[in-house]
């Protein structure tokens, strides 16, 4: 095998190896997580939450059996792809071995491997937008129209993904419109390969149609109740964390934009860049919905440094600039991973706290990253959930109803005793199964300081109780609670009917 493909084959390894072992063992999935896991066993061509590519993944897993490996396996396979992508961008742009190494240790230690931590649209999205780009690197060179329909093909996929990738086009297509690759639009199979894209697509538009599109009302709510919290400032001083010790590459592809000749006919990325970003401040974005812009732009900067570093000093600078992003990632590796126990980010408080990594999106500073406590308490809540239907379950059919999809997922994926859960948060509203009479009721409730389950759902039953809570403190779920109600007074499908239609109306 070549040489450098044995460095590229040893990266991917430690890729590998790095992000199984990233999680403390007392840290549990992710509460998204087990919404994008139970897709699976829903699929169709949209969801309230997503798209539904992360319901066909689910759905391999499924098959693989849905064990932590290979929920693991999926997102640390997506960031190799990301890596592999920046280093095939590298070859196209001539770049040395200097040049690949260091492109492959960039996208090594940066944000990417906390992004790839977990089973979410994300990662995937980062691959959709670097594999994007290097289509129209090779269409630049080579102007060859089949990496017009690979571009267009990726880009419907990344679309059924995470709509994130809407973002990417209004950033990329004025930029092209600026620079002379603007002749791209007088192509005709451009728009034969975009129409191809718009097919793909077409199913998952359809279904939003027919829904009255969600995809509208969960981006409202995610204004009014998480972007509404968001600073400019603040994601702009993100975007510096993100490849914090990549910086001087990604300005040495800015730089190179201008002042290099071979890469003057790829200035659109230039231009790109600066109005993706800008549209993402425009919108208020999450700080991470723009990471998928960067891993193109350090294929160039590793090229431009390769290029500078041919003249004299070449083996010392060379180092230096293989070093910079390891020296910069350790630390990182210290405080933004979940690494580390409870016990001790509570024991290193000021330390989290000066970094930002305590505030949630609520604008307000916690216990632990907000990730952190997403992951915990869904184990223990399983648990005592089994318990309790365990012990009912044989006086009639028990319905358990809980406040938010954390809950259900953790449930449905943890449980021992057979259990699934439903509510009428996210898409879960649409999978209630009614066919059968309920005589016995499971309340997960969210902590509240004046609870009123008790006396709100009692009178419809013989027996109620509060019969546990998640006692652990560093849990974002910490104090839920689970109530008992036996033997039901009415028939429960029918308040269950009800209260679907109510929260379908609302929406």
């Amino acid at each position: 095998m070549n040489k450098k493909y044995l460095i590229l084959a040893g990266f991917i390894l430690f890729k590998f190896i790095l992000q199984y072992n990233l999680t403390d063992p007392v840290y549990d999935l992710h509460r998204d997580e087990f919404l994008h896991l139970d897709q699976a066993n829903h699929l169709a061509w949209g969801y309230m939450s997503v798209p539904p590519v992360t319901s066909w993944i689910s759905w391999v897993i499924k098959l693989l059996g849905n064990s932590i490996f290979w929920i693991r396996f999926f997102p640390a396979l997506f960031g190799a792809l990301t890596m592999l992508v920046v280093w095939k961008a590298i070859e196209e742009l001539k770049g040395n071995l200097f040049a690949l190494i260091l492109g492959a240790v960039c996208i090594t230690f940066s944000v990417l491997p906390r992004l790839n931590l977990l089973y979410q649209p994300n990662s995937l999205d980062v691959l959709v937008w670097t594999f994007f780009y290097y289509s129209f690197i090779k269409y630049t060179n080579s102007k060859n129209t089949k990496w017009l329909f690979i571009a267009a093909i990726t880009l419907a996929l990344g679309f059924l993904n995470k709509y994130n990738v809407v973002f990417l086009l209004l950033g990329f297509l004025p930029a092209l419109l600026l620079t002379e690759q603007r002749k791209v639009f007088a192509v005709p199979k451009l728009y034969v390969a975009a129409l191809l894209g718009l097919l793909i697509v077409s199913p998952n538009l359809i279904w939003q149609y027919q829904n009255d599109f969600p995809v509208f009302q969960h981006m409202k709510e995610l204004s009014e109740r998480q972007l509404v919290h968001v600073k400019r400032s603040g994601f702009l001083s993100s975007q510096l964390f993100y490849f914090i010790g990549s910086l001087f590459v990604l300005i040495s592809a800015l730089i190179a934009f201008i002042l290099y000749k071979p890469f003057r006919k790829y200035q659109y990325f230039a231009w790109s860049f600066i109005f993706t970003l800008a549209v993402f401040l425009y919108f208020r974005a999450k700080g991470y919905y723009a990471i998928g812009l960067y891993p193109i732009y350090i294929a160039f900067g590793s090229v431009a440094l390769s290029v500078l570093f041919k003249k004299k000093w070449t083996p010392f600078w060379q180092s230096v600039s293989i070093a910079v992003p390891v020296l910069f990632f350790i630390p990182i590796l210290d405080v933004s991973y979940p690494n580390k126990t409870p016990e001790y980010i509570i024991q290193h408080t000021e330390k989290y706290k000066e970094l930002g990594l305590l505030r949630w999106e609520d604008g307000k500073d916690h216990s632990l990253p907000q990730d952190f406590a997403d992951m915990l308490g869904w184990r223990e809540l399983a648990h005592k959930v089994d318990s309790l239907y365990t012990a009912i379950a044989p006086s009639g059919n028990t319905l358990v109803l809980c406040d938010n999809y954390g809950q259900v997922g953790a449930i449905n994926y943890y449980t021992k005793a057979g259990v699934r859960a439903h509510s009428f948060n996210a898409d879960y509203v649409n999978w209630f199964d009614l066919s059968k009479p309920y005589v016995n009721l499971i309340r997960v409730k969210d902590y509240d300081h004046d609870n009123k389950e008790l006396q709100i759902t009692a009178p419809y039953f013989e027996t109620a109780m509060l019969v546990d809570s998640i006692a652990n403190p560093y849990a974002r779920e910490y104090r839920t609670g689970i109530f008992s109600f036996t033997e039901a007074k009415i028939d429960i499908r029918k308040r269950i009917e009800q209260e679907i239609q109510e929260t379908k109306k609302r929406e």
